[in-house]
């Protein structure tokens, strides 16, 4: 026999899904709705409805985003030939294995100059492409005066956000369900309508954090910056590009001068002609009588 009972769906309206952890729900609505439940058939049991619940387990490997820092002092005018070089090696890679994403040169000035390269390189290959971009430095003359490697593990922000979007996708299916069987009220139908469109915006926001940070352990950054020598400080210029920078200074220390002299000036000059023009009225009175 066939039985009706309201069945209380919760519709996430204001919920927010973040890579770095999900905050708590802000607000939750309800919509009640009229449906015909079909009693359970003889080879349906509690154990089979359980095995229909998601399960979610932490990943056997840690997920780890590394980020790999190289420093190289070469000759100032080897430093465009080496970042080529190492850029040219990236790009023969292909786009799968190693990718460019930032390439700089600095203004060079006497024997100083300056540059970088950032690569996204797939992770398994990045350690040692970075042997790799060290020997090409190495051939043109260079040392490497500083590295790093630093790593951030995303692991537990990656099974957060897939246990978040499992759910938000089943909730999404019950309320289509809702939707299907067109049972309730018409508030309640556009109710669940407006929440099958916020999950459905929540699902994608959370598919995009996950491709994210999935591409940040798929692929290693690794920096590079090139440096040679320090910025010229002497020579024949020197003192003439110091006399010309302090030009500016004496010129308006002088303007500040006259202004300052021309705030105190004026008022006093024009109070002693007012006191002159009395004083000559006076005494022109006194010799008229």
């Amino acid at each position: 026999m066939k039985m009706r009972r309201s069945l209380l769906l919760p519709i996430l309206l204001a919920t927010a899904i973040s890579g770095c952890g999900s905050e708590p729900a802000s607000e939750q609505q309800a919509t009640t709705v009229d449906i015909r439940e079909e009693p359970p058939t003889a080879g349906q049991s509690a154990e089979g409805k359980k095995s229909e619940a998601i399960s979610v387990s932490a990943p056997n490997a840690p997920r780890i985003a590394y980020i790999y820092e190289y420093g190289y002092r070469l000759p100032a005018d080897r430093i465009a030939e080496v970042q080529r070089k190492q850029a040219d090696m990236c790009e023969r890679m292909g786009p799968t294995q190693c990718q460019i994403l930032d390439m700089k040169q600095g203004s060079a000035e006497g024997n100083y100059a300056s540059g970088s390269l950032s690569l996204a390189v797939a992770a398994p290959r990045a350690r040692a492409f970075g042997a790799e971009l060290g020997r090409v430095a190495g051939s043109a003359g260079g040392s490497q005066v500083s590295g790093g490697i630093s790593g951030e593990d995303l692991s537990k922000q990656m099974v957060d956000t897939e246990a978040r979007l499992r759910a938000r996708t089943v909730l999404r299916d019950r309320l289509m369900e809702v939707l299907a069987t067109r049972k309730g009220t018409v508030a309640e139908l556009v109710e669940a309508e407006r929440g099958v469109a916020q999950v459905n915006e929540e699902i994608d926001q959370a598919r995009s954090w996950l491709a994210e940070m999935q591409n940040r352990v798929n692929f290693s950054r690794v920096n590079l910056t090139y440096e040679a020598g320090s910025p010229a400080s002497g020579g024949f210029l020197a003192p003439i590009r110091g006399a010309l920078g302090s030009v500016g200074s004496v010129l308006g220390t002088i303007v500040a001068m006259l202004i300052m002299l021309g705030a105190v000036a004026i008022p006093l000059g024009l109070v002693g002609l007012a006191i002159r023009w009395a004083v000559l009225r006076w005494r022109g009175r006194s010799s008229a009588d």
